[in-house]
């Protein structure tokens, strides 16, 4: 199967089993925690209540009412919060502990890999941990272009790159950068698992490796 990024994180995916786990008291306490979170974010960016308002279209009161927990947040006015705030939507329904900047990544399955979101903005630069088993992806390579600019680095493992003309083998400590316009694929030839970072950019921005300077 041909190499695909994962999907934009500027969506909300129900957690595993909650439906079926979740109590209403449960639910009560998410959505108290939505609040203070949404307020959290506004001072971290120096943000008026009357500057949210105009970006938002949502009223001054509204957005008064929803940080303070006099209002339950709904779809309708946290999406275009988390918009503003340049933020996943499920960071502010489950968000981390109050003045925490880890992130805590969700582990998703995608054609049969593990990924790994390590970065929280929903534009700019995104980046990833891949879990890849041996023939992963199990079809035939099939090279795909997009926008972007990418920076694959291999942590353990072997990976296979076709990239235009070349076919390359990657082993642990390589990397390698390229125009996501070039068409691409690669994949996992085993024997071994394979771990890798991937930072994805927009079209027009690079990744540049730096090394240390020869000691004298």
């Amino acid at each position: 199967m041909a190499h695909e990024h994962p999907p934009h994180p500027f969506t909300l995916e129900a957690r595993d089993g909650a439906d079926a786990r979740d109590t209403p008291d449960d639910l009560d306490s998410v959505l108290d925690a939505v609040g203070p979170r949404l307020r959290e974010l506004r001072l971290e960016r120096g943000t008026t209540l009357a500057q949210l308002s105009e970006t938002t279209g949502i009223s001054v009161s509204t957005l008064s009412r929803l940080e303070s927990g006099g209002r339950k947040p709904t779809l309708e006015l946290l999406l275009p919060l988390a918009r503003a705030h340049q933020v996943a939507l499920d960071e502010l329904v489950d968000a981390p502990e109050t003045g925490d900047p880890r992130v805590r990544p969700r582990p998703q399955r995608r054609w049969g890999m593990t990924v790994l979101p390590l970065s929280r903005r929903p534009d700019g630069m995104q980046a990833y941990k891949m879990i890849m088993p041996p023939g992963t992806p199990e079809r035939q390579p099939e090279q795909r272009t997009h926008e972007g600019y990418e920076w694959l680095y291999v942590l353990s493992g072997r990976i296979r790159l076709l990239l235009g003309p070349h076919d390359l083998l990657l082993e642990g400590g390589e990397v390698v950068e390229f125009d996501t316009r070039t068409p691409h694929w690669f994949g996992n030839p085993g024997p071994d698992e394979a771990e890798l970072l991937s930072l994805l950019g927009p079209q027009g921005e690079r990744m540049h490796v730096r090394a240390r300077p020869k000691q004298a």
